[in-house]
């Protein structure tokens, strides 16, 4: 309910631009959502609940105005998707992909489109800073596959808000692509979460226990022959 609230908030504040407003709810985003995880799951998912916390970082960053801003936000994101891609790995990703190579490579070929797309408007500092942060979001919505259809559509959603930042970081803007931009970053990090908080998880092994021999079988002492005679317990 409060995350639900500060949602609304935040895409009040950023569609009347009013930035007090995105200052009050949006660095609270992902913590909330960590917190709800850690409520859930605890620290089983350590890798997605940092991931969280430096995507709560960036948000900061990300609201002062500036090219330093923007590159701190830009690295604090990058090990984001750093700790989620280990996640997903850690969830069987590798594994998941092998079979999969020709989805591997189209997501290959999306990230050079993007990255020769932005690379003229960029210049060759923040185009190469743009460029692996790219290979890493999209590695990170390609190995989210692995939890199913949630992660798979929070890669994707996560993909189209970071793409709306790099149009407008490339002065390609238009209007609403802030509001768009945030509504597709607060989908992707719930759809995130809830799909780490909804995958079943591993069961542990049982231990096993040897079963006794025949003649002990039917509730007898071990001193008891299966026929039900006692030896006796001295030559007397």
């Amino acid at each position: 309910m409060v995350f639900a609230v500060l949602c609304v908030v935040e895409l009040i504040g950023v569609a009347t631009g009013r930035h007090a407003v995105e200052w009050v709810a949006k660095p609270l985003l992902a913590p909330l959502l960590a917190a709800h995880l850690w409520r859930l799951t605890g620290t089983r998912h350590a890798y997605v609940l940092t991931g969280l916390l430096l995507a709560a970082a960036g948000d900061i960053a990300l609201l002062i105005p500036g090219t330093p801003a923007f590159g701190t936000g830009l690295a604090l994101f990058l090990g984001a998707q750093l700790c989620w891609i280990t996640a997903f790995l850690r969830a069987g990703a590798l594994g998941h992909l092998r079979t999969r190579r020709a989805v591997c490579a189209a997501y290959l070929a999306v990230w050079a489109a993007a990255v020769a797309a932005l690379a003229p408007t960029l210049g060759p500092a923040l185009g190469s800073a743009v460029a692996i942060y790219a290979l890493a979001l999209l590695t990170m919505a390609l190995t989210a596959r692995v939890l199913g259809p949630k992660a798979l559509w929070g890669g994707l959603v996560f993909v189209a808000s970071d793409s709306l930042i790099g149009l407008g970081a490339a002065g390609l803007d238009f209007p609403g692509r802030s509001t768009l931009c945030m509504t597709t970053y607060i989908a992707a990090l719930a759809l995130l979460v809830t799909a780490f908080t909804t995958h079943p998880t591993r069961a542990m092994a049982q231990p096993q226990h040897k079963e006794p021999p025949a003649a002990f079988g039917r509730g007898l002492s071990p001193s008891v022959g299966a026929d039900g005679f006692e030896p006796p317990t001295s030559c007397l």
